[in-house]
């Protein structure tokens, strides 16, 4: 997870919401992402994407099983879905995501059990780093928004 709290470091560099991916398989980062819908003008570049997309590049195959991916938000409705499409075995994340998480925080997709998927999870990993983060962000936007306003 510091891994992926890196590259979402990498993100809020680049003006991006700091969001951070890795995927491992073997104990070995074999795919890294981070948030890019901004630069990219890709609404799809979100950082698990992003770091789904450098694993199966790695591997040579879309299928990315006996994989986990860490990433420091809860994955959104989209992101969930190119997880299970991926095959990914594990899911970690860091901060919940009250308005857009698909883990459990607006709905829990991995819990759906008519869909052909089904993985591990585990949430709340380094939550109060990666929430930091993601609160320091919006705070620094929400202040420059005012004082463009005045």
């Amino acid at each position: 997870m510091h891994a992926a709290l890196d590259l979402a470091q990498q993100a809020q560099d680049a003006g991006e919401v700091p969001v951070g991916a890795v995927v491992v398989k073997d104990g070995v980062i074999i795919g890294r992402g981070y948030n890019q819908p901004i630069s990219a003008a890709d609404p799809t570049a979100h950082a698990e994407v992003m770091a789904l997309r450098d694993a199966a590049r790695h591997l040579g195959n879309y299928r990315l099983t006996e994989c986990v991916l860490y990433v420091t938000l809860e994955p959104c409705t989209m992101c969930v879905g190119a997880i299970f499409h991926a095959r990914i075995a594990r899911l970690v994340y860091g901060a919940k995501d009250p308005k857009t998480g698909a883990c459990g925080s607006v709905i829990d997709l991995p819990a759906e059990t008519r869909l052909n998927h089904h993985l591990q999870m585990a949430g709340g990993v380094l939550a109060e780093e990666t929430g930091e983060l993601l609160k320091q962000f919006f705070a620094q936007r929400r202040k420059a928004a005012r004082a463009t306003e005045q």
